[in-house]
């Protein structure tokens, strides 16, 4: 008899990761449970009543990803309750617009972004079940590409959370106090915070792959592509992008069909590999 999966989304109350909770309750069975998570209590709650009834239960829980204490409290409840997890998305995400000024966010913005990803890894990852997957929603900005080769060293060949965090800071910091614009940074604040996501991703499964795969879990970052909702429209026209929950589809598949080895520590978009650096193959 096996036991009932367990999920969890973060940043939950709209778009993208309302749309994976809603999904990932309607391809699981009545047996199982989808946590949908937010930092505002009215907001999960009328999020958890917006969704159709069928499938899995989603029960509602709050988690601001900005707290340093906050993933680690929720993780341990999950581990009494349940022993484990199954299946888990990072969606919560600090959101700019062209109008904010990189100095005065960038403090905040790397909190919930960058920091708030490495806690969830840290917190999450050690109660994965065999077969489980946890996905961070990242971006194809996040890859070297997107980088001046003088900043490469930065965020390539990271090998623990720790280091990584340690990058990001030193980032945040350059931005804050204007000493990144001779330092070659994007003014695009969302480019290194992107990279952040992924190489942190990269880092978790350098240290955890053989054991991983062994057990036929899965972690990566993945990216959802260009969306129609009202902060990607204050960038770009998105008049013809695929709505959240279209764009959610391809992202649930990971989450409930067998894992392909090649995606393991990597950004996946469309199902393909996203290389990481120039020279590197997808």
């Amino acid at each position: 008899m096996t036991s009932p999966t367990i999920a969890l989304v973060t940043g939950a109350t709209q778009g993208l990761g309302l749309a994976l909770a809603e999904g990932l309750a309607q391809r699981l069975s009545p047996a199982d449970t989808v946590y949908l998570t937010g930092r505002n209590p009215d907001r999960v709650m009328h999020a958890v009543q917006s969704l159709p009834a069928g499938g899995a239960q989603v029960q509602g829980e709050l988690l601001d990803v900005a707290d340093p204490h906050a993933a680690d409290r929720l993780a341990a409840e999950l581990r009494n309750r349940h022993g484990g997890i199954d299946i888990v998305f990072g969606n919560a995400v600090m959101r700019v617009g062209p109008d904010d000024d990189p100095r005065r966010i960038v403090a905040d913005y790397a909190e919930v972004n960058n920091f708030g990803t490495t806690r969830l890894l840290r917190a999450f990852a050690p109660l994965l079940r065999t077969g489980g997957r946890l996905f961070v929603v990242a971006s194809r900005l996040g890859t070297l590409h997107h980088l001046a080769p003088v900043l490469h060293h930065r965020f390539d060949g990271l090998t623990s959370l720790d280091e990584v965090d340690a990058q990001v800071a030193a980032w945040r910091d350059a931005v804050a106090d204007g000493s990144a614009r001779s330092e070659a940074w994007p003014g695009f604040v969302n480019i290194p915070s992107k990279i952040g996501q992924v190489a942190a991703v990269r880092a978790l499964a350098g240290a955890r792959r053989d054991s991983d795969l062994a057990r036929d879990i899965l972690i990566a970052a993945v990216c959802p592509g260009m969306m129609n909702t009202p902060t990607s429209a204050l960038w770009w026209d998105v008049t013809r992008a695929p709505t959240p929950a279209q764009a959610a589809a391809q992202l649930l598949d990971l989450a409930v069909k067998p894992a392909e080895p090649r995606h393991y520590g990597q950004l996946i978009r469309y199902g393909s590999v996203v290389p990481w650096s120039p020279g590197e193959s997808g």
